[in-house]
């Protein structure tokens, strides 16, 4: 691909979307061609925020321009499949937020799209590209913490109530992206038990608390709530040397490296046990950068080199296995499922 910049298109601007459009409005190598979004009143806001920027209701409007090369796709979950599919068909790369689709089935779909298409197809598991998560991923590899034994992450607030997915769906993504980012490999199977407190006649489980099961016998426990008094952002991770939390409602300590740890003896007799160890606590220093501009330029990057990205279809089709196996789980009282192959 030559140097010019890259036209990019933008398909769903409200909530979330409005901060792809921020970014790829200001980003250096593309230029935001054109907004797509079925409300006026986004429509409105975005040619006021962003003079130059062609706006419009149709995805065919964006599909006939042939100076875009790139989309995002930023629209409500259930109609990522279909919106990414005709974006891939037409010849072009793409950015779907997270879930990448809502069965296995649909986002295989798109990973042969995108294979057979020769099309660049990222997701957006947005925590990936967080600078203390891949500081985290360095340390791991490195063998500061030892082997990784189990990962517990905790996502809750109080909102925002979703009404077309639950909290699992909704919230889950990105530390199931984190965990198997973190322990390199995906999950086996899935016990989730939830409780459906404000939508009961809806039956969208507003908590789940849900233990995912990797190689190795590691695991990772997932604790995500919408309806919760405060706001929790954090993933421990406990290995046999160190231990480590990355907390990102912290302003200056998002991670923090412990020192501590378990060590048994070769073999234990009546008086004695387990040894436990504690040491320094250290907190790295971190160049923070907001994730998710990392992300829209991560994107840029793989359309210009055509560089397999980081959260990239196979990831995303791993996660979305994992909601499933989950999903499964809720619906038949917390019983281990196993994930699809």
């Amino acid at each position: 691909m030559s140097d010019a910049r890259i036209g990019v298109a933008i398909v769903g601007a409200g909530g979330w979307g409005r901060n792809h459009v921020r970014n790829f409005a200001s980003l250096s190598g593309c230029v935001l061609r054109t907004v797509c979004d079925s409300s006026e009143a986004v429509r409105a806001e975005v040619e006021s925020n962003h003079p130059g920027v062609t706006t419009t209701g149709s995805l065919d409007a964006v599909l006939a321009d042939p100076a875009i090369s790139a989309v995002v796709v930023a629209t409500p979950a259930p109609s990522h499949a279909e919106v990414a599919g005709a974006v891939l068909r037409s010849g072009r790369d793409v950015f779907v937020e997270k879930p990448l689709a809502l069965t296995s089935k649909d986002a295989l779909e798109l990973d042969r799209l995108a294979t057979e298409g020769g099309r660049i197809l990222m997701v957006g598991h947005l925590l990936l590209y967080h600078p203390a998560v891949l500081l985290l991923r360095e340390l791991i590899l490195a063998g500061e913490l030892g082997d990784v034994l189990y990962v517990t992450s905790k996502r809750l607030n109080l909102g925002v109530v979703r009404r077309d997915e639950n909290a699992w769906w909704s919230l889950a993504p990105h530390d199931l992206s984190i965990a198997s980012f973190l322990l390199d490999a995906d999950p086996l199977a899935v016990n989730a038990s939830g409780g459906t407190f404000l939508q009961t006649g809806r039956g969208i489980e507003d908590v789940v608390f849900a233990t995912v099961h990797y190689p190795g016998g590691r695991l990772a426990h997932i604790h995500v709530s919408w309806l919760d008094p405060n706001k929790t952002r954090s993933i421990t991770v406990v290995g046999s040397k160190k231990m480590a939390v990355f907390d990102d409602t912290s302003p200056d300590e998002k991670l923090r490296i412990f020192d501590k740890g378990a060590e048994p003896p070769p073999s234990l007799s009546y008086d004695e046990g387990v040894r436990l160890r504690t040491g320094d606590i250290r907190t790295p220093a971190l160049r923070m950068q907001e994730p998710l501009r990392r992300e829209c330029q991560a994107f840029l990057d793989a359309v210009r080199t055509r560089s397999r990205p980081l959260a990239d279809a196979r990831s995303g089709l791993a996660v979305v296995r994992a909601l499933e196996a989950g999903e499964r789980s809720l619906a038949a009282g917390g019983a281990r499922v196993e994930v699809s192959p």
